[in-house]
């Protein structure tokens, strides 16, 4: 299942990491871990955050992709699933169907 991960990495965190040159083996660790189709990069709330759009296949996936995020970056993490067009065309088409 397509999903978006978003993380939020709190500043004081953020800024540490940095400084350790810790940030950029994080970002290619999760970069690696989740294959995303896409990866955004962006402020939220005046915090450094990442959104990784990416497939799942099995929720005990979950503590392996996401664990990371907490430990390393002290990130507050949201998981959630999402459709492209194309998912949005077939579920629409079932639903117009009546199926």
């Amino acid at each position: 299942m397509r999903m978006v991960l978003k993380a939020r990495i709190p500043t004081e965190t953020g800024n540490e990491v940095i400084r350790n040159g810790g940030l950029p083996k994080i970002m290619e660790s999760a970069l690696a871990a989740l294959k995303p189709e896409a990866a955004y990069f962006t402020l939220d709330d005046g915090e450094r955050t990442a959104f990784f759009y990416f497939d799942m296949q099995e929720s005990w996936q979950m503590p392996t992709l996401l664990e990371s995020f907490f430990m390393d970056l002290n990130a507050q993490v949201s998981l959630q699933p999402v459709m492209n067009a194309d998912d949005l065309r077939t579920g629409l088409g079932e639903l117009m169907s009546g199926t």
